[in-house]
């Protein structure tokens, strides 16, 4: 297929690279352009993707997403580089579980694949370029490893002799060449070889050769055959852990004693295995597992090296067999793997460092659940393998937890595959912590249970998890017997910290340790050194599965209660302390703080629920702002809708904020406060007899989105100071946030210059601040402002300006409305594209929060786009979308829901129904003459104004102008008679609905 010019062939190419998926628009302009792309790049990549359409047909479709990119929808493996990555794969796995002929095949079929350099026709992508040579000479090496294992030396050399030309620097195919050379017979060559590299290391990188290359120059001087390591043969597929093999490898050329530790399950053992087994020179695997504490640990190392017989002429003490060891050693280059260390980790350490101390030529790899303690250990932590993370919808398989779960499946039961049971795998793969050893307890379930099943019953892991292998270790058979082995290694006071630490959810620093569960931090580092604790830069945290087995003793020892009521004190503290913070310049590092704790004043809340419902309360008020901050809307209104039903439809004594904050904040999902009107409370018990400020300033806020504008007209900043001063208080926040919402009242009464005084007034307290949230919110403002003058230059900055702090905030709900703004900006402008695109982002931003307000008011806008360029139906659709999402009960979702009344009402007439288009329109009046929507009014007034005649047309304008919806000087010139529309201005605000609802309208 003749693809044309070099820019759609290289668009094409970086589409393939991650078929199907979506490509950022940013990347591929980066690919296709470099550091120099167009003027107008964006054009100019439709350009190119309407070409490659055109020239792909029916092959392929490049799809797009405006919120995300570009996907080319095709197979992964219909692209040569995926295909090619996953046989390379595939053979390198062979070659590693031996399995020499599989591996070439697998690795010859991936190398055909090639037809030359690696993306050729997109010269600006040189990293994926050189990640795909990279794999591929790794995959020529593993190659000609299976092929020399194979036999074929001498096949090998000519093709060898040119890589190594070609890559002088790279050892690992210089010692292929030796190999061949030496398996050839042709021993001086492969000495001459070696020399080469050696000279060639020394002068371009002043570095020696590696110990695999000096090994093998070694055993050819001898001309001895490479000896093969003294380790016990695999059953099963070695699956993942490629970084710790190459960390394991980088450890024993430096340090002479590494060890892997981590918890019980996680395959230490086979991890050891694996990485003794690619390296050079003899190699003994010691099991100390049978090793009772106390016994022999030297007569365990004896045995395992065959040296077990002077201990038959009768019984040797412990100094005579270290001693023994010593001699046999002195001059001996042996890798020795001590495995399972922990519960003889003293004797272990002991043995380890007498042993390096006297025999120069030994390295010991050691595996433990805690280190050995000594200085020069180099430590590899082993945990669970990698788990997909949560938004992971497709090509499972490549996460290693889930490739282990996979093969060991298939072992069971035949034709297993992962993305037939795609939600069941990852939820047992996820709540297993990745463990190796749980894993494949559970794949062995499989034998009789559906893996749904399996998933589902997860809840009780240990009862489910108790059949393993009846060859392993009795500790190694259940899952229970894996943690239970660690427990009993612990100390009383191990023991006693471990069970209290299970109360925490998502971890703790050790500040919340100390005072929620007494932490010794001795005790603490000691958890961790025997990984039942886990740290990670300032935080600790256990695996879920040692967490539900230290759960388990917390209620034998009846701690629940008294460290549940420890952990809900000690984060309503920390949400009580971080709420001021986030109203200041500090913000963003205290919604990092608040981030990190997420899941402990989640889990304190609900806990807190049960337990002490005004406690639960309180913590909902100090969390409120953070919620809004980070968009959580559904979560947060689900854990508020849950207080409320448990608190009941009076708030305690005292409580009356918090429980208004947690009945808003329960309406904010949609959830509603069926019990309460939350109208009622926010503007009409709460806020109006406060002789002093809110609590929760916060509170001010969400009771004007669920009001709406105060009834008695506009007011000045002045005049709100002398009827609110007590409430408002001195706060600077409050203040500044008073300025907004004057202004906004303002502008909804019109009086847009003096409204846009009011909100500078306000951009300038919230910048004093330093409050981003506030700037904001005052920022997107002057852009609508600058919107409604038609001065749409002038609203690009603020806007601009306001996305950027949304986006430093990361306040999902904010991006969403912002979005919303500036694409009602645009279309005002005519640029019915740019619209259509904000509006799609808005709908993206919107769904992940679950704020269905602006949800709708998104499918609104889009509805308007649809309906200006013609499209009469599917404005119809975005429009009764966004009428069935739209909540009810708060006054900026009602506002959306009556704009959308009169949007259809526009499409009906343009339809040329003008009967529906009247229903619709008085639709829209009726509702936003109880809320008090003036421009949704507006719109419902013009909407019937327009479809009448003569006199009947004055008199609405009239009526219109006496709701204040109309201009009364515009109104009475637009009017064609003078006396209709003096009676319709005359009429009562009840006289002017009923005119404009009559039939006759």
């Amino acid at each position: 297929m003749a693809l044309g010019g070099p820019r759609v062939r290289a668009l094409l190419a970086l589409l393939a690279l991650d078929a199907g998926r979506l490509v950022p628009a940013e990347r591929l302009i980066d690919g296709l352009y470099g550091d120099h792309p167009p003027a107008g790049a964006a054009n100019a990549l439709q350009s190119q993707v309407s070409r490659l359409r055109q020239t792909l047909g029916e092959y392929a479709r490049v799809e797009f997403d405006p919120a995300a990119g570009y996907r080319l929808a095709v197979e992964r493996d219909d692209v040569d580089a995926h295909r090619f990555a996953r046989l390379a794969g595939e053979g390198r796995r062979a070659l590693q579980a031996g399995d020499l002929a599989g591996a070439a095949a697998a690795l010859g079929e991936a190398l055909e694949l090639w037809r030359g350099p690696a993306l050729a026709d997109a010269p600006y992508a040189t990293a994926p370029a050189a990640r795909l040579e990279e794999l591929r000479l790794g995959a020529v090496e593993d190659k000609v490893a299976a092929e020399l294992g194979l036999g074929g030396h001498a096949g090998l050399v000519a093709e060898l002799r040119d890589l190594v030309a070609a890559h002088p620097l790279r050892e690992r195919l210089r010692v292929h060449l030796m190999g061949a050379l030496h398996g050839s017979g042709r021993q001086a060559e492969a000495l001459a070889a070696y020399e080469e590299g050696r000279r060639i290391l020394a002068e371009e990188l002043g570095v020696d050769p590696s110990p695999e290359m000096s090994a093998l120059h070694v055993a050819i001087l001898r001309d001895e055959a490479i000896r093969a390591p003294r380790l016990p043969g695999q059953l099963t597929s070695f699956v993942g852990r490629e970084e710790e093999l190459r960390r394991v490898g980088k450890l024993l050329g430096e340090a002479r004693l590494v060890t892997l530790h981590g918890p019980g399950g996680a395959g230490k053992t086979r991890l050891a295995i694996e990485a003794a087994g690619r390296q050079d020179g003899d190699v003994c695997l010691v099991e100390l597992a049978p090793v009772a504490p106390g016994e022999d640990v030297p007569q365990a190392v004896l045995a395992a090296l065959g040296l077990r017989e002077a201990g038959l002429r009768g019984t040797a003490d412990r100094r005579d067999a270290t001693e023994r060891l010593v001699a046999a050693l002195a001059d001996r280059r042996l890798l020795i793997v001590l495995d399972n260390c922990e519960h003889v980790v003293a004797d272990a350490a002991r043995l380890a460092a007498r042993l390096l101390g006297a025999c120069p030529g030994l390295r010991i790899l050691a595996t433990s659940r805690e280190p050995l303690g000594l200085t020069g250990e180099a430590l590899c932590p082993v945990v669970g393998l990698a788990v997909p993370p949560p938004d992971a919808v497709d090509a499972l398989v490549v996460y290693p937890a889930v490739r282990l779960f996979a093969d060991r499946a298939a072992d069971v039961a035949p034709g297993f595959a992962v993305d037939d049971n795609h939600d069941a795998v990852l939820r047992i793969c996820r709540t297993l912590d990745g463990l190796p050893l749980a894993i494949e307890l559970a794949a062995a379930r499989l034998r009789a249970l559906p893996v749904a099943e399996v998933a589902a019953r997860l809840d009780d892991r240990f009862r489910l998890l108790n059949r393993g292998s009846r060859t392993a270790e009795p500790r190694h058979q259940t899952l229970r017997a894996v943690v239970g082995w660690s427990w009993d290694l612990l100390d009383a006071a191990e023991q006693r910290l471990a069970r209290r630490l299970t109360v925490f959810a998502g971890g703790a620093t050790l500040a919340a340790a100390e005072a929620v569960c007494g932490a010794d931090v001795d005790v603490l580092t000691g958890l961790v050194d025997k990984s039942l604790v886990v740290a990670t830069g300032d935080r600790y945290w256990m695996l879920e599965t040692v967490r539900a087995f230290c759960a388990e003793r917390l209620a034998e020892a009846g701690e629940i209660a008294e460290l549940r009521a420890a952990h809900a004190a000690y984060f309503l503290d920390l949400a009580r302390t971080a709420d001021p913070h986030l109203r200041r310049a500090e913000q963003l590092e205290w919604l990092r703080r608040l981030d990190a704790d997420r899941d402990n004043l989640h889990a304190a809340l609900r806990r807190a629920t049960a337990d002490d419902p005004p406690a639960a309360l309180r913590l909902v008020a100090a969390l409120a702002f953070y919620w809004w901050l980070r968009g959580l809307r559904t979560e947060s209104a689900a854990l508020a809708t849950r207080l409320l039903a448990q608190v009941g439809t009076e708030p305690p004594p005292g409580l009356a904020e918090e429980y208004a904050l947690c009945a808003l904040t329960a309406s904010l999902g949609g959830a509603g406060c069926p019990q309460l009107p939350v109208s009622v409370w926010a503007a009409g018990e709460v806020l109006p007899k406060l002789d002093r400020p809110p609590a929760q300033p916060f509170l001010l806020y969400l009771s004007a989105l669920a009001t709406g504008p105060p009834e008695g007209g506009p007011m000045s900043g002045n005049e709100m100071l002398e009827l609110w001063g007590d409430m408002l208080g001195v706060d600077p926040w409050i203040l500044a946030l008073g300025s907004i919402g004057v202004g906004l009242t303002l502008l909804y009464y019109r009086r847009v210059e003096s409204a846009e005084r009011e909100i500078a007034t306000a951009l300038a307290g919230f910048r004093a601040l330093g409050e981003r949230w506030g700037m904001m919110v005052a920022l997107s403002a002057l852009a609508e402002f600058a919107d409604w003058r038609g001065d749409h230059a002038a609203a690009a900055a603020p806007m601009g300006e306001a996305l950027r702090l949304a986006e430093a905030l990361d306040s999902t709900v904010d991006i969403a409305d912002l979005l919303r703004i500036r694409a009602d900006g645009r279309v005002y402008a005519g640029d019915l594209d740019g619209g259509r695109d904000d509006y799609l982002q808005a709908v993206a931003h919107a769904r992940r929060s679950g704020a269905l307000e602006l949800l709708a008011a998104a499918h609104l806008g889009l509805g308007e786009v649809a309906r200006r360029r013609g499209d009469l139906a599917g404005a119809r659709t975005l429009c009764e979308t966004a009428l069935a999402e739209c909540p009810t009960g708060w006054f900026s979702a009602e506002a959306t829901r009556f704009a959308v009344h009169v949007a259809l009402g526009r499409i009906a007439e343009a339809e040329g129904d003008p009967a529906a288009a009247r229903a619709w329109y008085r639709r829209g009046l009726a509702g936003t003459a109880g809320t008090r929507s003036m421009f949704a009014l507006t719109d419902a007034v013009e909407g019937l104004v327009g479809l009448a005649e003569g006199e009947r047309a004055a008199l609405l304008l009239g009526a219109g102008a006496a709701l204040g919806a109309v201009d009364a000087d515009a109104g009475r010139e637009r009017a064609g008679d003078a006396a209709a529309f003096a009676r319709g201005v005359a009429m009562t605000r009840e006289e002017a609905i009923r005119a404009l609802s009559a039939d006759g309208a």
